[in-house]
């Protein structure tokens, strides 16, 4: 996209264009939007946030501005605000020092006066009404114009005078001294005696006019201040009332079951734009440097106007933009009244009132090293970790919070078109990372067996359930299911990579979401997750690599490239794009966002070949798009969730206790909840009970193994089953642990990380390792689910086998096992 070019500079005009503005050492310049008006200097972050989002203001009337270089000048207003800038140019830096100048010598000469200057008269009173001030007004300009008409009279006799006073002069040089002499000097003495009187009038009438203008010059001001101020309380009230919109919704939300079409959701984009933490935009991840050419798969421009369709009406939606001819209407038409299934016809029923908060977090300092230093010549999987390092849920708990904008799949249910459908799909998948971008504290691992259930049937009309269904290799199996028409299952593994600055996290296997009305299923993986600054500075998260969601009903495919953060990328940090293509290939539409903010999608009108070259001389492709409409936007974190882990609303919620719930289930673990009250030290010992008790029913379960086996089958093929499996697949380069404790997950790395090769106890293929052959076999065989082969994807995965909710409704968990 082609940048707004600045126009030259002129007096009293409003500039705009931009700069890059430096924020410190590590995140160097970033560019933001400029504006100077009214001898103010505003900047944004993007044109965007010109409505409602000012990052910060500066006054030129008391400012200093000092060029440092061809490209680099400074603004200061003495020590509490400096902006150190930068243009693309010497050129476009030239221009805004001289709008700088300029407006800096209007400010101060418009600077209004204090209150002690004498004000004689004071503005009329609100009461008064518009009218009185208006007559006012009128008044003090046929005043002034009067004023002015005088000065005009003036200014010509001055200038008639004084040409006959000039002419009297020119004479008097060429008299002879005589007679005639006192006759000249009489005429230029009359003369100038005119000439005298004229001035005397042109300066009193100029007197009358500044004392005037100025008088009503300060009253202006005044007023003009005033209704600034006016202007930034009603802007403050303004989104003050948002806010309290947003949080009455939520709070009704919590305690009735809303109809779908009433629940508002974020994808609407109708509530307030979130704003993160302050005023200021130094702690955004928006990352700037002057950089090499950006690497794009494609271009969008705007779409020929023949293509944009008059309506009477501004409501968006994917299917107003379809343009159906068979009789289908769009979703915002659509009336939930004749949905049998639709709730708006059901009794409110009033739902739990959910917590809002959890304990604060402690400010307990640990330094790695002291923990490392100990460990010197041991096994790297043996190391203890505390729960320092961890965050008060656990990895099931995190797996379900990808259930936090379900309003995506609930829109997608009911699309009558396969490519929106798809839509809302992809902005579900990326939706699932906007939790985790300040989320650097490491999940609980869960315990083998552990459980945890989500049910929002009543607030959400969804359940969900998610089962530790192997410790060796780490994997946890997921099964959701929505009174709305979708279902949700994934079976997810982690594998790491130490790279001594940072730590990349590789999950592994599918995600499924079926929708039971048009029975398409979808599938699509995740992408890879690295945590910066593993030893040295502030931790941070990035996600990079690719996601392809597939329909495989339709063939309709969606390409999503995360791009990975770069010193020297020009684009927005945490950048996602996204082209939804049918069975033949042709694109239908582009999606742009961010994984941690929002999501827009673009109708593709035309396509073509074409533009600048990509990667390897190749061309990008070009699409004609109309204009972008908002898919999804992230709902801003509670008050004060820095001090609560950075967690969502739904993630404070998530270990709440319950009645009810299976033994097993992660609320009921007893460091995890010491944890979140702010006990460590307990939280440890139990941890390390924990893992100990693990360690031994592992052991025990490996013993009955071996009492069990006939020794005439040592070497054998395993029998039917048995836990070893045998998939046939790609060889990754992912490293595993090599023992099933607990503590050999929490440092998600193990010695073989560090000697870059892999247990050779165990095979490496299939979608997350197979089990071992010889000899250390995990026996162990999931409550909840079994183990299938995919008929979709061909992978063999753990899937829901049902019983839990059952159990749940008889309250009868005698075969759970007592793992905490």
């Amino acid at each position: 996209m082609s940048e707004p070019k600045a126009p030259t500079p002129a007096p009293g005009d409003t500039y705009k264009g931009w700069l890059f503005k430096w924020t410190n050492y590590i995140k160097g310049y970033q560019r933001r939007w400029f504006v100077l008006s009214n001898g103010l200097l505003s900047y944004y972050r993007t044109q965007a946030e010109m409505g409602h989002t000012c990052r910060g203001t500066i006054n030129l009337a008391t400012a200093n501005i000092a060029v440092e270089d061809s490209c680099n000048f400074v603004i200061s207003n003495g020590g509490t605000q400096t902006y150190h800038l930068k243009a693309s140019s010497e050129v476009e830096r030239q221009r805004w020092i001289t709008a700088l100048e300029l407006a800096k010598a209007k400010a101060v000469r418009m600077q209004p006066e204090s209150d002690e200057s004498g004000d004689d008269s004071t503005p009329p009173a609100s009461g008064q009404g518009a009218g009185s001030r208006n007559s006012e007004v009128q008044s003090t300009l046929r005043t002034l114009s009067s004023k002015v008409e005088d000065l005009s009279t003036c200014n010509d006799l001055i200038a008639k005078h004084g040409s006959a006073l000039q002419r009297s002069l020119s004479e008097l040089e060429g008299v002879r001294l005589g007679g005639e002499t006192s006759e000249k000097f009489r005429q230029v003495t009359e003369r100038a005696t005119l000439f005298r009187i004229t001035s005397n009038a042109m300066i009193n009438a100029c007197q009358d006019f500044l004392t005037l203008a100025q008088t009503h010059s300060k009253r202006w001001q005044k007023a003009l201040q005033s209704e600034r101020e006016q202007r930034v309380r009603l802007e403050e009230t303004l989104e003050q009332l948002a806010k309290q919109h947003n949080h009455l919704e939520r709070a009704f939300r919590g305690a009735t079951v809303l109809p779908s079409s009433q629940s508002n959701p974020s994808i609407d984009s109708k509530g307030p734009v979130p704003v993160k933490g302050d005023a200021s935009d130094e702690d955004d991840e928006n990352e700037f440097f002057d950089a090499c050419e950006d690497v794009q798969e494609f271009i969008t421009v705007p779409a020929d106007p023949k293509y944009h369709r008059r309506s009477g009406s501004n409501v968006s939606g994917i299917s107003s933009e379809l343009g159906m001819d068979d009789g289908t209407t769009s979703l915002d038409e659509q009336s939930l009244a004749s949905n049998p299934e639709s709730p708006q016809s059901q009794e409110l029923v009033p739902v739990r009132k959910r917590r809002s908060r959890i304990p604060d977090k402690p400010n307990y300092s640990l330094n790695l090293w002291s923990i490392m230093k100990n460990c010197i010549g041991k096994e790297l999987s043996k190391i203890p970790m505390p729960v320092n390092f961890n965050e008060p849920l656990s990895m099931l708990q995190r797996l379900s919070e990808d259930l936090e904008y379900y309003e995506l799949l609930d829109r997608g249910a009911k699309c009558q078109n396969s490519l929106e459908q798809m839509c809302y799909v992809a902005a579900f998948t990326v939706s699932s990372y906007s939790t985790t971008v300040h989320r650097t504290g490491k999940p609980f691992n869960p315990l083998l067996g552990e459980t945890f259930e989500l049910d929002r049937v009543q607030e959400s009309g969804y359940r969900s359930l998610c089962e530790q269904v192997s410790h060796h290799p780490p994997a946890a199996a997921h099964h959701a299911i929505s009174e709305r028409g979708w279902t949700l299952r994934q079976e997810i593994a982690l594998a790491s990579k130490f790279r001594g600055k940072y730590l990349s996290i590789m999950p592994l296997g599918s995600i499924h979401c079926i929708f039971e009305k048009s029975t398409n299923h979808y599938t699509w993986k995740k992408v890879t997750t690295t945590v910066h600054n593993i030893i040295v500075g502030k931790l941070w998260i990035d996600q990079s690599g690719e996601i392809d969601v597939v329909n495989h009903k339709t063939g309709d495919r969606c390409h999503l490239k995360f791009a990975p953060y770069s010193y020297f990328s020009r684009d927005v940090a945490r950048k996602v794009t996204g082209v939804v293509t049918d069975k033949d290939g042709k694109a239908h539409y582009v999606l742009s966002g961010t994984w941690d903010e929002k999501m827009e999608y673009s109708r593709v009108m035309q396509s073509s070949r074409g533009g600048e070259n990509g990667a390897e001389g190749r061309q990008k492709t070009v699409y004609q798009t109309l204009k972008a409409k908002e898919l999804w936007r992230k709902t801003p974190l509670p008050e004060g969730a820095e001090n609560m882990y950075y967690f969502s609303t739904l993630a404070l919620t998530l270990n709440e206790p319950e009645e009810g719930v299976a033994p097993t289930d992660s609320r009921r673990r007893p460091d995890q909840r010491l944890m979140e009250q702010g006990r460590w030290e307990e939280a440890n010992a139990e941890k390390q009970r924990l893992e100990e008790k693990q360690r031994t029913v592992r052991r025990e379960r490996e013993r009955e193994a071996n009492r069990t086996a006939s020794p005439s089958e040592e070497g054998k093929e395993p029998a039917d089953g048995a836990e070893e499996v045998e998939i046939a697949s790609e060889p990754s380069e992912t490293t595993y642990k090599t023992d099933t404790d607990e503590t050999s997950s929490d440092l998600s790395l193990s010695t073989e990380t560090l000697h870059g090769s892999h247990p050779p106890a165990y095979s490496m293929e299939g979608p997350y390792g197979a089990q071992a052959k010889s000899g250390h076999q995990d026996n162990y065989t999931p409550m909840w689910f079994e183990r299938l082969v995919d008929p979709m994807t061909g992978e063999t995965t753990h899937i829901y086998k049902g019983g839990y909710w059952e159990a749940k409704e008889q309250g009868s968990w005698d075969s759970c096992p007592d793992i905490f």
